[in-house]
């Protein structure tokens, strides 16, 4: 790899320009007159639309813009030290040290791995002080070579850690913090983040511990460092990867750049967190994350599958939701009917032109149209995002491909899973392989894409395609033929599944096959729509129940926080918003959860047996519109919630916590407590 900065690059005390958009342009002009960029004014471009999504001005006089760009041929570092110093954001003034970063679109990681030990030194007084008193552009050179080497510089003399304070104990030990810090970039901020909150949990005395996710990779924090912490901070600017281990924790979400420039602000909410009980929390249950957390610390295939499969089922809900409410404001509109016409309404009329067309009808098409293209996305999304939650960004494309070939054949979302899975093993494996230096930037761009592409998609059109359709119509006409006590147990199966985890792995599933066939019940096949209608049902259950156990049955038996949740789980209830219920779950887990999945299993078998359908997949009471039976449908609802509602207080006034003996773990034994009548 080629020197990362030259004398060249580097510009001390010459008038650049009195803007930043001055001095990104004249840094851009030296990278490419050193042969490194094909195009000044494109890498300038570039960094520019870096800089207006977020500025790159940082405490101290530094600036960092960056960007990944085409035009960069090489990873490259161009330095101005300015006098005097422009704005570049910062809320401390002017920066006088400015670097621009500039990394091509294809950069190898090892790329990735040295502009990142850069961002890193940023934060070391020793190095921002050197830069300052340069004589020349080589001693720059040496400086920052000697920060982005391999061998570790020796650390600035550091403060002793202070002691901690009372706000920052949690059961009389010092609190215990896991972050994630997160760029668009991947290179810069990511890691000045990270050493920032470390820094600040070392002064404050605290156990902080951060995961940098990065575009060279990230080493996933241990899962028992994860299940230990008292709370989570997330300094991110893009989605933290593989969320659900962090499910349940209390939670403190902002961009990057605050865990720069504010990071013991961070901590001290982060504490403040753990005893708020109305606190933001990372989604999903607690307890039944934990296990689906443990396995996913695990390297093995099955966890790695199992993830994938969850992944993919939480990136197609959207289309699902969003699509399939459209259609149903479409039904609202143009009438049922508009399901065979909208196709012609929309190709002989326009808005300016309805002809006999109504406008309310015409409208009706346009809704129905856009939902029906939505969910034309949802077998290629659910296989797409499977594969990425297997190889991440290089499996999206052949996943993609492999579920719109599913859909071609039939196989549906059956043979969405199966493509997406391929795919995803496929791309997982091409990524795994290692080539020569020169080929590496191609691979997750053009070599992954094609040749997954070709096996995944090759395989489900030439082998299994075909049997996987025929499967698929095996179930349909199984389904269809359900009657009497098959429907109920059906419901009752749903309900419990519904409920199991509130928004967890096993709510997901079901919530994931009533949508995923959601299109086929708008298509004619009622029982899907019944399907529809008692998994919706089921998941507005909890946060019902508990509303009414918490502000009506028996207020004493929850606490005044409780009671508050309470009052919001009305609502929450009402628009299918099965995660109102967590925080009671949270708390008292062996008491809640069963509760809940009686009365999910009685609101499922009862909508079933009552033949409700749906045609929307989301929205609650507030979607009434596309609910046949509407009030046969919140009976359903009605009875599932008294008996949960009963239940859950019984089981609070008769089943009570008794301690029992500690169990001995080690050196120290560890107090428990069972549920008993």
């Amino acid at each position: 790899m080629s020197e990362i900065i030259t004398p060249a690059l580097v510009s001390l005390d010459e008038p650049l320009g009195t803007d930043k958009r001055a001095v990104i342009d004249a840094l851009a002009a030296r990278v490419a007159a050193t042969g490194r960029a094909s195009d000044a004014a494109a890498l300038a471009a570039d960094a520019w639309k870096r800089e207006q999504t977020d500025e790159t001005g940082l405490p101290g006089g530094i600036a960092i813009p960056h960007a990944k760009s085409p035009a960069v041929r090489e990873a490259t570092l161009a330095f101005a030290r300015l006098k005097p110093g422009v704005d570049f954001g910062a809320e401390d003034g002017p920066a006088d040290l400015v670097f621009l970063i500039a990394a091509p679109d294809t950069a190898a990681e090892e790329h990735l791995a040295v502009l990142s030990r850069l961002a890193r030194a940023f934060m070391r007084p020793d190095f921002t002080a050197g830069l300052r008193a340069a004589a020349t552009p080589s001693d720059v050179v040496a400086l920052v070579q000697d920060a982005v080497s391999d061998t570790p510089a020796p650390a600035a003399a550091a403060a002793a850690p202070t002691a901690t304070t009372t706000e920052l104990v949690v059961d009389g030990r010092p609190a215990r913090i896991v972050a994630v810090t997160a760029c668009a970039t991947g290179i810069a901020h990511t890691f000045m983040a990270a050493d920032a909150l470390t820094a600040a949990g070392k002064e404050l005395g605290i156990d902080l511990v951060v995961e940098p996710q990065g575009s060279s990779g990230y080493k996933a924090l241990p899962q028992q460092v994860i299940d230990q912490a008292d709370a989570v901070i997330f300094a991110v600017d893009v989605d933290v990867r593989d969320e659900q281990r962090f499910a349940g924790k209390p939670v403190v979400r902002v961009p990057v750049k605050k865990g720069i420039e504010h990071p013991k602000v961070l901590i001290d909410e982060a504490v403040s967190a753990v005893g708020n009980p109305i606190a933001p929390r990372v989604s999903g249950n607690a307890d039944t994350a934990a296990a689906a957390r443990a396995a996913g610390g695990s390297t093995s295939l099955g966890g790695s599958v199992k993830r994938a499969l969850l992944t993919g089922v939480s990136y197609m809900i959207p289309f699902v939701a969003g699509g399939g409410l459209l259609i149903a404001l479409g039904f609202l509109l143009g009438g049922y009917e508009i399901a065979f016409d909208a196709d012609k309404i929309l190709g002989a009329s326009t808005l300016w032109n309805l002809g006999d067309t109504s406008l309310i009808v015409y409208l009706g098409a346009v809704l129905f149209k856009i939902g029906a293209l939505s969910f034309g996305f949802l077998v290629p999304a659910l296989a797409g995002y499977i594969a990425y939650g297997l190889a991440d960004r290089p499996g999206i494309a052949p996943g993609f491909v492999a579920g719109a070939v599913a859909s071609f054949m039939g196989a549906g979302f059956l043979g969405g899973i199966v493509g997406g899975l391929l795919a995803g093993l496929a791309a997982w494996w091409l990524n795994s392989l290692d080539v020569p230096r020169w080929l590496r930037g191609l691979m997750p761009v053009v070599i992954i894409p094609l040749l997954a592409s070709i096996f995944a998609s090759g395989l489900m059109l030439l082998v299994l395609g075909g049997p996987i359709a025929w499967l698929t119509t095996v179930l349909n006409d199984w389904l269809s033929g359900l009657t009497g006590a098959g429907v109920i147990v059906l419901g009752i199966i749903l309900g419990l599944m519904m409920c199991f985890d509130l928004g967890g792995p096993v709510n997901k599933v079901a919530y994931g096959f009533a949508t995923a066939n959601l299109a086929a019940g708008i298509a004619g096949d009622t029982r899907y729509l019944e399907i529809m209608a008692a998994v919706m049902a089921a998941g507005m259950v909890p946060p019902l129940a508990m509303a009414l156990a918490s502000t009506v049955l028996d207020r004493k038996l929850f606490t005044e926080p409780e009671r508050e949740n309470g009052k919001a789980a009305w609502l929450l209830g009402a628009a299918f918003i099965s995660e109102g219920a967590i925080p009671f779950a949270a708390a008292d887990v062996f008491r809640v959860i069963p509760a809940m999945m009686l009365g999910g299993a009685v609101t499922g078998a009862l909508s079933m047996a009552l033949g409700v359908t749906s045609k929307a997949p989301h929205g609650g009471v507030f979607v009434f519109f596309a609910i046949d039976n509407f009030w046969l449908w919140l009976l359903s609802i009605a009875v599932g919630t008294v008996v949960a509602a009963f239940a859950v207080v019984a089981l609070k006034r008769f089943a009570r916590r008794r301690p029992v003996e500690a169990v001995s773990s080690g050196a120290q034994s560890v107090p428990t407590a069972t549920v008993t009548a």
